[in-house]
């Protein structure tokens, strides 16, 4: 009899070791098969090219399936509209830059970046200037010289959006009154510059990496605070005289209230694939340059952000 009850006694011990394993597998299980990564960014742009690439990393990483959808208008006010009205469960993200940022403060959307939970960053993308490789100009002062002669013709991706006030700045500290051409996205803009209409544009070395492998675009210098480590030989814009230096952050943001464990899967698997060796050398190649800032410091990034850029807009009489 008591050689049955110790028995008895055992099985049970071992059902609720059983059990709370399982409970442990659950929750740590995501808690959708399906993501959807949204993008303001057209086909080719920076965003869409980040999210693509992220996608075939992060979704084994959190063990679903990844959709990237582009979702244009509005310089990112159609993005982040969707984002803001779609459930706080995790199935939804959008890719944060500092457009979404500028779409804010430079015109009226229904929704705005502070009606959005930001919920991690994971590179700083240098932008660079480049123009067409059969174009007349091999040098950023090739650019400004034009410019003093005949205005000039430059191009941004976004109307709202770091790339423009990048070349808004470039034109004070150039003192020159280039005109500036926005669209709505890099591929757009590359079309633009590469078929002449446009002497330069703005962008990023992940959005141009298959026109240089090409060699249908040439890189004339960088807005970032120091040379690029896989292009030592590009100058930076400060170096040339123009003090002007820019750093764009690409994250993830999703509706207001992520729940706690969605936050910390998505912390965890950030970890993982940045650590990736293969992703490390795409990113890298693109020249991204890694720097995961988790949840709680990410939301005060970005209110620090938008209250520089508010008040730069402000000193500068883009907005009153």
């Amino acid at each position: 009899m008591k050689q049955t009850m110790r028995t008895m006694l055992l099985m049970t011990m071992v059902a609720m070791v059983s059990l709370i394993g399982s409970w442990s597998v659950a929750a740590d299980k995501y808690p959708h098969e399906t993501v959807t990564l949204i993008t303001h960014s057209s086909p080719g742009g920076g965003s869409d090219v980040f999210l693509r690439e992220l996608s075939g990393y992060i979704g084994p990483a959190l063990g679903v399936n990844v959709v990237v959808e582009n979702v244009r208008g509005g310089s990112g006010a159609k993005a982040m509209a969707k984002l803001a009205q779609s459930p706080a469960d995790g199935s939804i993200f959008y890719a944060t830059t500092p457009t979404f940022i500028y779409t804010s403060l430079l015109s009226t959307p229904e929704y705005r970046f502070s009606d959005l939970e930001p919920l991690l960053n994971m590179f700083i993308d240098p932008e660079v200037i480049y123009t067409a490789a059969n174009s007349p100009y091999k040098s950023l002062e090739d650019v400004i010289k034009k410019a003093k002669e005949d205005r000039g013709k430059w191009g941004a991706a976004n109307p709202a959006s770091l790339e423009r006030q990048a070349l808004e700045q470039l034109k004070v500290a150039a003192d020159v009154d280039a005109a500036i051409v926005t669209h709505e996205g890099g591929g757009d803009l590359m079309i633009n510059v590469m078929n002449g209409t446009l002497q330069i544009g703005v962008g990023e070395v992940q959005e141009l990496l298959s026109q240089l492998e090409a060699g249908q675009v040439r890189l004339l210098a960088t807005f970032s605070r120091d040379r690029l480590d896989n292009f030592p030989g590009l100058p930076t814009v400060n170096e040339l005289g123009y003090d002007v230096i820019v750093q764009k952050f690409r994250g993830l943001a999703g509706p207001k209230g992520l729940p706690a464990d969605v936050i910390s899967m998505w912390e965890k698997a950030a970890q993982d694939v940045l650590a990736n060796s293969e992703y490390k050398a795409a990113y890298q190649k693109a020249n991204l340059r890694a720097e995961l800032i988790p949840h709680d410091e990410y939301g005060v990034f970005i209110k620090d952000f938008a209250s520089q850029t508010e008040n730069f807009l402000r000193e500068t009489g883009v907005i009153k």
